[in-house]
C-alpha cells in the first residue's frame, strides 16, 4: 500500500446497534474497492472484519476490527465497532481512532436504542456524522419513515443525499440528489436511468439544498436569489456542515448485495472530513492545549486498541496524531516515562498486517511486541512530552466470582486474564481477600461469557462462574460480663489461664480491647495474649461465621499461677471468653448497603424505581441530569445487585447508566438473616 498524506486519509467507523448491517456494509466496500472477489458473508464465516474465531462463533461484531483499503483516490481507514452493549468498549476505541462516522440503520428496524446511544457519544467527542440506511431489499423495510424519524429525533441537521425511488415496497433506482442522477443496481455494478418525475424526490432535494445553503452565507445569498448550486458548490457544501456538525447526510442501500454502495463510496470519499482537519487535546503538564494533525512536527502516536494472543504476543494499534512513526523508532511512554523502542510498523487489513516503511500523521498502523505499553497510552519523541486526551471507557457493571475447573489452574486464570485486560479495558479482575474469590467484572453477562470463551481457546484453562458471596458481619447489641477459663495438667508444667471479660457494642469497624484490671490478678504481661486470642476469634461469628466488627472488650479481672501460666494460656482463655460471651450478647447480621445512582430517561423513571423496591432498596431523591435525563440516587443491599445490570438491560434497552458504591453496614431483616444463618449450616 503506498503512502497518503492526511489530507488523502479518511478514518471512517461504522456504529450502530447490533445487527443493523455494519459489518455487512463494510464487506460491501471492500468488494465494491475491488479488495475482495467474492462478498464475505457472517452467516459463513467469511468476512474479513469479523476474522477471531469467536466472532465466527457468534455470528457477532465482539471487538473493534480495522481495514485498510484504497477507493478513488483516498485512503479509508475502515473501522467497524460491535453494535451489542456489552461490548461498548469496541465503540469508545472505534470513535478516538476515526475522524468521521457513519451510524448504519436497518430500514426494518430504524433508529433503535444502539444507534441513538453511538450518535449521541460520537456528537458528544464532536465527531462528523452521517447515516446509512440499509436493507432495503426486504418488504418490511421503510426508508422514508426512517428518514421521517431521524428529522424528528434529530432536526434539520438530517440531510438526504442519496434516497431510493420506490414503486410499492420496491426499490426501482437510487437518487443521488447532488448530481440529481438515478442509478440502477444489480449488486454494485450501477447503470444510469432518468431521474424519476416525483414530488417526493423534488423535496428531498430541496431538503439537501437549503440545508447546503444554510451552511455557507455565499450559498445562502444565491440560494435566495434563487440560483442553481453548481455539483462543487455542492459538495464544498455539503463538506463545510458536514465538519462543524450542522449537516448529517443521509445515505441508502442494500449492504447484502452492494446496491447503492458505490455510490455511498464516492459520495463520503468527496464530503467526509480528511484526517489533516483534526486537532487533538493534549496536555502539557497542567497545561492543556491544541495539536494539529502534522507530519513535519515531531513523531507523537497514541495506542487506542491492544490485542493480546498468547503465541504472537501483544499488538497494538496506534494512531499517528504528529509527525511519522518509523520502525526502530524510540519515543517515550506518557504514562511510564519510559522509553519504548517500536519493532516493525505495520498497515492493519481486518486479521493480517502488511508492512510499512513509516506510518504517517492522521494514519492507522500496528506495531508488536511493545513491552508496558497499554490502550490509551501517548508515545511521543524525546523532548516534546504530551499526553493526548482519549475517550473514557465504560465502567464495568457485572461482577461474578470465577473458579477453576480444573483444581490448581488458579494462577492460569489469573495469567489470562490480565492479557485479556490489556486486549479489554472494559474488564477487571481482583482477589476478594475477604471472601478469597477470585472476582471479574465486565458490561454484561455475554461480555463475561465471551472472556471465558477466550480463557479457554486463548490460554487453555476453563472456568465456572457463579454469583459472588456477599461479605456479611456479625455484632452485638448488648453487654455482658463473661468468663474464660482455660486449665490443663499433664505431667509437668501445666497450663493455666483465668480472664472475665465484658463484652459490649461500640461504633468501630473492628474489635477495640482495653484492660481494667485492679491489683494485679492478670500480670501485665499477659494483655497482649489476651488481645491476640480475641483478635483472632473475630474473624469467625457465633451467628453464620462471618467477622464481628462493633465490639468493645475489656478485661476487667482474672487469675494466673505463677508456674503454669503462660501467653498461649491467656489466649485460650481469650478465645472461651469470646465463644462464651458473643451468643449471650444478643449478635445479629449486618448486611453491606451500598449508594446506587441510576442515570435514566425520563419516560421509565417508574419503572427502574419500581425494580429498585423490589431490591429492598430505599430512594434517597432524584436529580435532574443532561439530555432529559434523570438521576435516581438510592441505597440497596449489595446482596440484591447481582442480577441488576441485567434487569436494568431489560428495562432500559440500554439507556440506563449507574453506578454503585459501598456506603456502610446496616443489620439484615430477621427474615433475610435467618435465610443466610441457615445457609451457612448446611452440612454442619
Amino acid at each position: 500500500m503506498k503512502q497518503y498524506p492526511a489530507t488523502q486519509i479518511k478514518n471512517l467507523a461504522l456504529l450502530g446497534h447490533a445487527s443493523s448491517g455494519k459489518t455487512t456494509l463494510a464487506e460491501a466496500m471492500l468488494f465494491s474497492s475491488g479488495i475482495t472477489e467474492r462478498m464475505g458473508r457472517i452467516d459463513d464465516g467469511s468476512t474479513l472484519m469479523d476474522f477471531d474465531a469467536e466472532e465466527k462463533k457468534r455470528k457477532a461484531s465482539l471487538s473493534t476490527s480495522l481495514y485498510q483499503f484504497e477507493t478513488n483516490g483516498i485512503k479509508i481507514n475502515l473501522i467497524d465497532a460491535p453494535g451489542l452493549f456489552d461490548f461498548a468498549g469496541g465503540v469508545c476505541e472505534a470513535l478516538f481512532a476515526a475522524d468521521s462516522a457513519v451510524l448504519v440503520l436497518s430500514g426494518k428496524s430504524g433508529l433503535n436504542v444502539g444507534a441513538k446511544l453511538s450518535f449521541e457519544q460520537a456528537r458528544r467527542l464532536k465527531k462528523p456524522c452521517a447515516f446509512f440506511i440499509s436493507k432495503l431489499d426486504s418488504s418490511r423495510s421503510y426508508f422514508y419513515r426512517v428518514l421521517s424519524t431521524l428529522t424528528g429525533q434529530y432536526g434539520a441537521i438530517v440531510c438526504p443525499a442519496v434516497v431510493p425511488y420506490l414503486e410499492g415496497d420496491q426499490v426501482v433506482c437510487y437518487v443521488n440528489l447532488i448530481t440529481n442522477k438515478a442509478y440502477k443496481f444489480d449488486g454494485i455494478k450501477a447503470s444510469e436511468v432518468a431521474v424519476p418525475q416525483s414530488e417526493e424526490i423534488s423535496h428531498m432535494r430541496n431538503i439537501m439544498l437549503e440545508a447546503i445553503a444554510s451552511a455557507d452565507e455565499a450559498l445562502m445569498t444565491k440560494y435566495f436569489d434563487g440560483e442553481e448550486f453548481t455539483e462543487n458548490e455542492i459538495i464544498s457544501g455539503l463538506s463545510l456542515g458536514v465538519e462543524s456538525g450542522d449537516i448529517c447526510p443521509v445515505f441508502c442501500g442494500v449492504g447484502q448485495t452492494g446496491e447503492g454502495v458505490p455510490l455511498f463510496m464516492e459520495l463520503i470519499t468527496k464530503i467526509m472530513p480528511s484526517a489533516a482537519s483534526v486537532e487533538y487535546e493534549i496536555k502539557k503538564g497542567d497545561a492543556v492545549g491544541k495539536l494539529g494533525c502534522n507530519d513535519s512536527s515531531p513523531a507523537a502516536a497514541v495506542v487506542f486498541k491492544t490485542i493480546a494472543d498468547p503465541f504472537v504476543g501483544k499488538l497494538s494499534f496506534f494512531k499517528v496524531v504528529s509527525g511519522k512513526i518509523k520502525s526502530d523508532i524510540k519515543l517515550i511512554n506518557s504514562r511510564t516515562d519510559a522509553e519504548e523502542r517500536l519493532g516493525k510498523v505495520m498497515w492493519i487489513k481486518g486479521g493480517k498486517q502488511e508492512d510499512a516503511d513509516y506510518i504517517g500523521a492522521g494514519d492507522i498502523g500496528a506495531v508488536a511486541k511493545l513491552g508496558n505499553v497499554i490502550t490509551g497510552d501517548t508515545l511521543y519523541s524525546q523532548g516534546n512530552k504530551m499526553a493526548v486526551v482519549t475517550v473514557d471507557f465504560p465502567t464495568p457493571c457485572l461482577s461474578l466470582a470465577v473458579s477453576p475447573k480444573a483444581k490448581g489452574d488458579e494462577e492460569k486464570i489469573a495469567a489470562g486474564l490480565v492479557r485479556l485486560m490489556e486486549e479489554d479495558p472494559t474488564i477487571r479482575f481482583y482477589i476478594n481477600n475477604e471472601t478469597h474469590e477470585q472476582i471479574i467484572s465486565g458490561l454484561g453477562e455475554q461480555h463475561i461469557d465471551v472472556v471465558a470463551s477466550k480463557l479457554k481457546s486463548k490460554f487453555g484453562v476453563e472456568i465456572d462462574l457463579k454469583t459472588p458471596k456477599v461479605p456479611y458481619r456479625e455484632t452485638i447489641t448488648k453487654k455482658v460480663r463473661v468468663q474464660g477459663r482455660h486449665k490443663k495438667q499433664s505431667g509437668g508444667h501445666g497450663q493455666f489461664g483465668d480472664v472475665w471479660i465484658e463484652f459490649e457494642p461500640c461504633d468501630s469497624d473492628d474489635l477495640v480491647f482495653e484492660e481494667k484490671v485492679f491489683g494485679g490478678s492478670v500480670p501485665k504481661n499477659f494483655f497482649p495474649a489476651v488481645e491476640k486470642g480475641l483478635r483472632d476469634s473475630i474473624s469467625k461469628g457465633s451467628l453464620a461465621g462471618y467477622p464481628v466488627v462493633g465490639v468493645r472488650a475489656t478485661l476487667v479481672d482474672g487469675s494466673y499461677h505463677p508456674v503454669d501460666s503462660s501467653e498461649m494460656s491467656f489466649k485460650m482463655a481469650a478465645a472461651m471468653a469470646f465463644k462464651a460471651g458473643i451468643p449471650q450478647a444478643s449478635p445479629v447480621l449486618l448486611e453491606p448497603i451500598g449508594t446506587l445512582s441510576v442515570i435514566v430517561p425520563d419516560d421509565i423513571m417508574g419503572d427502574v424505581i419500581g425494580d429498585i423496591n423490589k431490591r429492598r432498596g430505599r430512594v434517597l431523591g432524584m436529580n435532574p441530569a443532561e439530555d432529559r435525563m434523570q438521576e435516581i440516587v438510592a441505597e440497596v443491599p449489595v446482596s440484591e445487585m447481582g442480577d441488576f445490570s441485567t434487569a436494568m438491560r431489560a428495562v432500559a434497552q440500554g439507556r440506563a447508566t449507574y453506578n454503585f458504591v459501598f456506603a456502610r453496614y446496616d443489620e439484615a431483616p430477621s427474615m433475610i438473616a435467618q435465610k443466610i444463618i441457615a445457609e451457612s449450616n448446611v452440612g454442619d
